[in-house]
């Protein structure tokens, strides 16, 4: 185990450069007493001085920037992300997120009396939030839109959700051969979807066909092709297992079939409610060693200070331990954090890019590419500049909590509604503010000021919604920490219906999570943006779209509803009546759904073969032109649809998209390829099978179903092509 250095003095394989990873994780594990590993198996990991290892706190947070660590870029929240449709710039992003979190880290260790907020988080240890291994992305299926933790999700369809999850985890943890940048964590594994309202003890039940169909989908994708070095377990049951202890997921699945070879991390304090809350044992230390071995290798929490009493009562063998402890401490390794600073490429980020004027000008692109616009009659938008007088109402007008979501960072500065329009109108022009109403709760004293603003308007911009207060992750002090409904707040749909009986033309801008119904507002209002929660730059980038300086292209992640009662009840699992796949009512707004200011022509739909034999890819491709005045971006959709399969299968599904820029008359084509995987179904039993048969591909700028035909006032193209052969299973 030792090797001689150039002073022929003993040198532990551990500290050798040359030795594997592996090689030096397995060395250092073999050193350990049984009490030293398990204080490495909590999120809290205590120094081991005799060793020269550091304490080190595993819990960190980038789920739209570096969060919780001082100054950084807030990007668009997670569901804003997934509405501009461009992995290419969800890979830039997570780029920039992961080059933060270097800066952050390293300037920590160069400066140790370097303070952040929630440094003092004695609950779980000092260096919170100051690591190189982050708990995002959240990749869970946002099936109901009143999930209050949907917002950090990348919406409903499990391909745009993995086509993102990978972007974003090849973006934080770097294209070095041998070192990691960070480790990028999926979250929360698996069918954590709702409801937060008891969540430690929920089971998620769930057939084999809509857990291969739909929620294990992204977390496939991302530790196959994203290459995802962590996992973290949810705090749910799934088919009367709990998650940080279910052998089928963490190890049946995740390691054996996919071939993961990370390390697992569970919930906050999900190990303990393993035995609190489900019940699933009978005592603290049952709980630990049956995580242990069912696959979950770290825990956040201090559960696993109860491992040494497990091995003593022959609960579980150190040998499992230190399986876990390895894969923990492989990981470190593959961070450089063992290494000679120099040798490790990411070790020299500085601290002053952080929500440098680069940065604040791709969270501004961002949020610009985010923006869904939902209606615009007779082209009201954009907005003329020179406006003598604009009037700006609504409690999410000037709110800087409201541009941030959930599990953010600190930005240098912000830009509400309110001040992106008055630095973007000219001159001359008046911006009169009133907020009119609190978000929620029943208040009348607004409102008068906001009839007597608007009475002096030529237009009027209104910004309602919703906040983290009504969508949020469950926390002691919340009450709802879940959605009870899909409208707008009384004292909202009063404050825009009075507004409206005033004569003025009004724009509404929305700023919220997920999906809304607003049924009203779109019978009446003439033109509506979804803004989502936007980011430190989401007032400039709202204000850009008003004012015609940057055309939207935005589209919907999610299906927005007609009315809250159009949901099945969120406690049921199955995917029947849920999103555009399963759909069973007409939606006001479906998925892949948004509006620009140009319009762009689709020609020549061209199939590499109209019969293909099992097995084989179909190539695709698509002629787009820019027949408007303005240049524009547009996202290109493709769907497919299994025209004979011999089991129920969602109506159509997303199987390619692309977003591309054109200026007026530039024309471009797009090429996709569809594999056999995507012509899959999935039987009743859970098998993977391709069935001969015939299939439509649409391709076009919108879903393929009816509303999306009535809003757009454009057809998809479709092509037939038929798959000839025997049958055959695929690899899942």
């Amino acid at each position: 185990m030792m090797k001689k250095n150039g002073r022929n003095e003993e040198q532990p394989i551990y500290k050798n450069l040359e030795a594997s990873f592996e090689e030096r994780a397995r060395d250092l594990v073999s050193r350990m007493t049984l009490k030293e590993k398990a204080s490495q198996m909590v999120n809290n990991a205590k120094a081991i001085p005799r060793l020269g290892i550091p304490g080190y706190n595993w819990w960190s947070e980038c789920l739209h920037g570096v969060a919780r660590a001082g100054y950084a870029t807030v990007f668009p929240q997670a569901i804003g992300m997934a509405a501009t449709f461009n992995r290419d710039l969800l890979f830039e992003v997570a780029t920039i997120i992961s080059d933060e979190a270097r800066a952050i880290h390293h300037e920590r260790q160069r400066n140790r009396k370097l303070r952040f907020k929630f440094e003092t988080f004695i609950l779980f240890g000092r260096g919170l939030y100051q690591g190189l291994t982050f708990w995002s992305p959240n990749i869970n299926i946002f099936r109901d839109p009143r999930f209050g933790r949907g917002q950090e999700t990348y919406g409903e369809d499990p391909y745009l959700t993995s086509q993102m999850g990978i972007a974003f985890v090849t973006g934080l943890q770097g294209n070095d051969e041998k070192y990691l940048k960070v480790v990028a964590t999926p979250k929360h594994y698996a069918c954590y979807s709702g409801p937060e309202k008891g969540r430690f003890s929920f089971d998620a039940k769930v057939s084999v066909k809509d857990l291969r169909e739909t929620y294990l989908i992204a977390f496939k994708e991302c530790v196959k092709r994203g290459k995802a070095m962590s996992i973290m377990g949810a705090y749910n049951k799934v088919n009367g297992v709990p998650c940080c202890s279910n052998k089928l997921l963490l190890t049946t699945l995740l390691r054996e079939e996919w071939g993961f070879d990370g390390y697992v991390v569970s919930d906050c304090f999900a190990i303990f409610y393993i035995w609190f809350t489900h019940k699933y044992v009978k005592s603290r230390a049952q709980a630990a060693a049956c995580a242990v071995k069912n696959g979950c290798d770290l825990a956040c929490g201090g559960t696993y200070k109860q491992l040494p009493k497990a091995v003593k009562k022959g609960l579980i063998s150190e040998d499992q331990i230190d399986q876990a402890v390895i894969r923990l401490f492989k990981a470190r390794f593959q961070l450089g954090m063992f290494d000679p600073p120099e040798l490790v490429p990411y070790a020299n980020i500085p601290y002053e890019i952080n929500d440098c004027a680069k940065h604040r000008k791709m969270a501004l692109r961002t949020a610009r590419e985010s923006i869904v616009l939902l209606k615009n009659k007779d082209n009201i938008l954009p907005l003329d500049k020179n406006l003598k007088i604009i009037a700006v109402i609504g409690p999410n007008a000037n709110n800087k909590e409201v541009l941030l979501g959930n599990y953010h960072g600190t930005p240098s500065k912000s830009y509400t509604p309110l001040e992106g329009i008055r630095n973007k109108v000219a001159s001359d022009t008046t911006v009169l503010y009133a907020k009119g109403c609190n978000i929620k709760r029943n208040s009348c004293r607004g409102v008068a000021k906001a009839i007597e603003t608007a009475k002096k308007a030529e237009v009027v911009i209104m910004c309602l919604g919703i906040d983290q207060s009504m969508e949020c992750e469950d926390l002691p002090w919340i009450w709802h920490p879940d959605r009870q409904y899909l409208e707008f707040a009384k004292p909202q749909q009063k404050l825009l219906e009075t507004i409206y009986a005033l004569g003025k033309p009004i724009i509404l801008v929305l700023l919220n999570g997920s999906s809304m119904a607003i049924p009203w507002a779109d019978e009446h209002i003439p033109a509506i943006l979804e803004a989502w929660y936007p980011g430190e730059e989401g007032g400039n980038a709202i204000a850009d779209v008003i004012f015609g300086d940057y055309s939207p292209a935005g589209r919907l992640p999610v299906t927005f509803y007609k009315s809250t009662a159009d949901l099945p009840p969120i406690r049921d699992y199955n995917m029947k009546g849920r999103t555009y796949r399963y759909i069973e009512i007409e939606p006001l707004y479906p998925f892949g759904y948004g509006l620009s200011y140009t319009k762009f022509d689709y020609n020549n739909l061209l199939l590499s073969a109209d019969e293909i034999r099992a097995g084989e890819n179909l190539e695709v491709s698509i002629e787009v032109e820019n027949v408007g005045a303005q240049t524009g971006d547009e996202v290109i959709q493709l769907y497919l649809k299994d025209l004979e399969a011999s089991v129920k299968i969602p109506h159509h599904q997303l199987q390619g998209f692309r977003r591309i820029t054109l200026a007026p008359s530039e024309r471009m084509t797009v090429s996709f390829t569809i594999t056999p995987r995507q012509m899959a179904l999935i039987t009743d039993d859970g098998r993977c099978v391709l069935e001969p048969g015939k299939f439509s591909v649409f391709v076009g700028g919108s879903q393929c179903d009816s509303r999306s035909k009535l809003l757009t006032g454009n057809d998809l193209l479709e092509a037939i092509f038929e798959v000839i052969g025997e049958e055959i299973e695929l690899e899942y």
